[in-house]
């Protein structure tokens, strides 16, 4: 934790914490630590055992469902005797289709049982559709965060190909004419001379800065840092229309790349979020239909949607052994992120301690890695500058043929000069460190709480389609069947002046009449 501190803007959030801090076992039902190593076998067993509770409760779920199921189809029958007897007791006192007495109390309870199941699933779902825009937003951040940070690393390839690329042409094209015009002078060409020497220092210095960056895959291949036979303006690409590269030999690449990594995210996060939306969208299917099912009193359409209740019950279940383990892994890694990557040989190899530690805390107590390489660079194209102007005063008005390549060198010194100032701009922490932070906030800030409102729909989600597989068989075998409809209208017109000697029974009855 004590790396996290000095992360600036950056702090673990209450829900990390909790996360965080929730015990692990192992398949052998040993404590673990809770520390973020992925690759691991004890620490994907810990991941196994958190998901493996949302599979016990589903059997719970189905024990509880199965046990209503026999209630019903067991029960009922020796109830059957005693509600035809209450019904011939009640058949004087009831009229129509309607229930009374016993019965209609069960049926009365057994539908706003169903009702207030699918109202919990209403509210699961909305919460769902909550979660799962949260979660969009913070991978979307992520991965701009990412693009971002890849055309950083891809300016600064570019940058330090096109300034090596200037001086070594001046040192292979109008120096050389230079020193062959100033032979016969020989203070002016131990000037030219030093001239090659500190273009070729500041070649070596640059190549250094580029040797850092080699574990930094930006997509741009090997190629541009070979010097070509032209100078070539190099202009990075925005990070929104970016080319990344993507390794045929593996999954992951070696070394560590930023865009592919948003590229593979992104593709991955659109897979997630339509799966969400798919799953969601049946849930509110199946609760509308079972409303509609439940006011129609249509046996058939509710007997249909138990089947894709049983199949919800089951995706709910298991999204959530998903996002539980995913969840926990997340608050692992957010609680100590600098540590994980230090660590972690697919993001450092190759570059130095130094270097990460530079961009992930940038602390101002810490000077730049670079900083000398830089100086030095920036000294020696002084000092070119500086005998490149002793050579205009004092060397044209005797070698007149020597300006068109003095000037050619100047031009590539002034194009040198710009590019280092933009490649000082670059290098410094402020910018990349920036993207750090905006990636670690997307993901476990936004990304964090979108994954507990989904696994907060999952769960309520679970326990409104087990009450609602434990309550609809009730509902629609309660249900008149269309034996008995057609049983009660033949009844109903089997006595046509059934209704007119009720209706003169009644006036009867009037004495005032």
């Amino acid at each position: 934790m004590a790396a996290v501190n000095t992360v600036p803007s950056y702090a673990p959030s209450l829900w990390v914490r909790v996360c965080h801090a929730v015990p692990r076992l192992d398949l052998s039902m040993q404590m673990r630590d809770n520390i973020f190593v992925p690759e691991s076998w004890e620490y994907q067993q810990t991941l196994l055992v958190l998901s493996s509770l949302s599979a016990i409760a589903l059997v719970i779920s189905l024990l509880v469902v199965l046990s209503f199921l026999i209630h019903y189809c067991c029960c009922h029958r020796g109830d059957r005797g005693e509600g035809s007897e209450e019904e011939e007791e009640d058949e004087d006192g009831s009229t129509g289709h309607g229930y009374s007495g016993k019965k209609g109390r069960g049926i009365c309870c057994v539908t706003w049982v169903a009702v207030a199941a699918v109202t919990l699933c209403c509210v699961a779902i909305g919460i769902g559709f909550y979660g799962n825009s949260e979660a969009n937003d913070g991978m979307y951040q992520l991965t701009s965060s990412l693009l971002t940070a890849n055309y950083t690393l891809a300016s600064i390839d570019l940058l330090i190909s096109d300034t090596i690329t200037g001086l070594q042409l001046s040192v292979s094209g109008p120096l050389t004419s230079m020193e062959e015009l100033f032979s016969g002078s020989k203070p002016f060409l131990v000037s030219t001379r030093n001239c090659r020497r500190l273009s070729e220092n500041v070649v070596n210095l640059l190549s250094s800065i580029s040797l850092a960056w080699s574990s930094v895959d930006t997509g741009l291949g090997n190629d541009s840092r070979i010097s070509g036979a032209s100078i070539i303006p190099l202009t990075p690409v925005p990070p929104s229309v970016a080319p990344t590269v993507v390794p045929a030999s593996s999954l992951l690449p070696n070394p560590f790349s930023p865009g592919w990594a948003a590229n593979t995210l992104m593709v991955n996060e659109d897979y997630r979020w339509l799966s969400y939306v798919l799953l969601l969208l049946l849930d509110l299917i199946v609760c509308l239909f079972i409303l509609l099912g439940l006011a129609k009193q249509a046996r058939w359409l509710l007997i249909l949607m138990t089947v894709l209740a049983w199949l919800a019950l089951f995706l709910s279940w298991g999204s959530l052994g998903l996002e539980t383990a995913t969840v926990v892994a997340l608050s692992d890694f957010c609680s100590d992120p600098n540590t994980f990557i230090l660590n972690s040989t697919q993001f450092n190899t190759g570059t130095s301690s130094d270097v990460m530690d530079y961009y992930l805390t940038c602390s101002r107590r810490m000077s730049s890695p670079f900083q000398q390489l830089l100086t030095q660079s920036q000294r020696a194209l002084s000092n070119i500058h500086t005998h490149l102007s002793s050579l205009e005063r004092n060397a044209l008005p005797q070698f007149p043929k020597a300006e068109k390549s003095l000037r050619e060198v100047q031009q590539i010194l002034n194009s040198t000069e710009g590019n280092f100032h933009q490649l000082v701009a670059l290098l410094n922490c402020r910018g990349l460190n920036k993207d750090y932070i905006d990636s670690l906030k997307g993901l476990c800030y936004d990304g964090m709480e979108g994954l507990l409102y989904l696994s907060l729909y999952s769960f309520l989600s679970a326990l409104a389609f087990t009450a609602i597989l434990c309550s609809l068989p009730g509902a629609w075998r309660s249900f008149p069947s269309e034996s008995e409809e057609y049983d009660d209208s033949d009844s109903e017109s089997e006595d046509p002046f059934t209704s007119h000697q009720d209706s003169k029974r009644f006036l009867q009855w009037q004495p005032w009449l």
